[in-house]
């Protein structure tokens, strides 16, 4: 994987003056895909949807919630990534299913933690254990699934695979319900619940996509 040139001393020198951008300028971390640093858009109180324009960086109400489902777990994406040839490759390759496109967007994650957190806008360190091959329509819609790094009750889950059942159900019931309005049902499936290493490959393959995607801004903020 290519190195991170958008945090380069220029962009960190520009950090302490500007709020960073929450896709582009916020590192993933030197551990990663072990640990990786996430940013939150919404927690299980939220009842509205908060998304970050990708244009501004800034949090806005994408809509209310029609329903009383609410996200069981802390929800965001992960900074630096992006959606496209490789992570598309990889859920055809496993999925069986062709013609599959990347969303064009940063990568899912839900977080699960036992401490109550009030708001989004934050960032937070997980750990991947897993996710949900999600497809949207002929587009891979991957979610990440992890725990709060160093949780005192989630951190000593190493694998989906090891959580409750309830759990991994109402976070699958709730991706493939949030989507849906009134009179306009949606072609979404989740195909395969998979585990810690295919988790931390769809991560590594979204890096790619992301340096692929953003090479040239890259090299703008390395030539300032």
């Amino acid at each position: 994987m290519a190195s991170n040139r958008l945090m380069d001393p220029i962009g960190r020198l520009m950090g302490l003056r500007y709020k960073s951008h929450p896709w582009h300028g916020v590192d993933i971390g030197p551990d990663s895909p072990r640990v990786i640093t996430c940013f939150v858009e919404m927690v299980p109180t939220d009842t509205v949807k908060y998304e970050v324009d990708k244009d501004s960086g800034y949090i806005f109400i994408d809509r209310p919630q029609k329903y009383s489902n609410v996200i069981p777990a802390l929800y965001g994406f992960i900074p630096q990534t992006y959606s496209d040839a490789k992570v598309a490759e990889y859920c055809m390759e496993k999925s069986g299913k062709k013609d599959i496109n990347g969303d064009h967007d940063p990568i899912d994650i839900c977080i699960l933690t036992e401490k109550v957190i009030s708001h989004g806008d934050i960032l937070v360190r997980a750990k991947p254990i897993g996710g949900f091959r999600m497809i949207d329509g002929n587009e891979s819609d991957d979610k990440i699934v992890a725990v709060l790094n160093n949780d005192a009750v989630y951190s000593q889950y190493s694998d989906i695979s090891e959580l409750p059942e309830l759990v991994v159900n109402r976070l699958k019931h709730y991706f493939l319900t949030y989507k849906d309005l009134p009179g306009n049902p949606r072609d979404v499936e989740i195909t395969h619940v998979f585990g810690v290493e295919e988790a931390h490959e769809i991560i590594l393959r979204s890096q790619d996509d992301y340096q692929s995607k953003f090479e040239r801004l890259g090299n703008l903020l390395s030539n300032v």
